[in-house]
């Protein structure tokens, strides 16, 4: 079965530098400490932080998932990373590979697009239900760090 490939797009009032250190470079910290019930940590298991870096985020349930970053370019505000082993998988998929990019928007803001491509084990048996409800926590973990930011103006500045 071929990749299946999702892109979201989304607005942010966020300048889009301060959303790209809030969601990328600081992820680590920030994430469990504004998330404790759902993230326990972050860590970085392996590399140093940028291309074949691999993190282990661990959830709070003790359910965990591995990121490999792929790609993180700091002036362009974009990060490639794909999980490679984990909850996230299901026992369906081989590897999920996110692509994230940041742009500023005239009104002082931001705009993001965020790509998903899901590449499914063979014969697995795939349910638009199971990826939606995975971009659904995606989503809500985005709104809960850019109400932070909102709420704290000088926070990941």
């Amino acid at each position: 079965m071929a990749a299946l490939t999702f892109t979201e797009e989304f607005s942010s009032p966020v300048e889009a530098k301060r959303l790209f250190t809030a969601m990328i470079l600081e992820a680590d910290s920030l994430i469990p400490r504004l998330l404790p019930q759902v993230v326990k940590s972050i860590e970085t298991i392996e590399g140093n932080g940028g291309p074949g870096t691999v993190k282990k985020l661990t959830f709070a349930e003790g359910q965990h998932v591995k990121h490999r970053i792929d790609a993180l370019d700091k002036d362009n505000l974009t990060h490639s990373y794909t999980a490679i082993d984990g909850v996230i998988l299901l026992d369906k998929f081989e590897s999920i590979a996110y692509d994230i990019k940041f742009e500023a928007t005239p009104e002082g803001g931001c705009k993001g697009t965020f790509v998903s491509k899901y590449f499914p084990k063979p014969d697995a048996e795939i349910k638009e239900e199971e990826i939606k409800e995975g971009k659904e926590k995606a989503a809500a973990l985005y709104k809960v760090v850019e109400d932070y930011l909102v709420a704290n103006p000088q926070a990941c500045a």
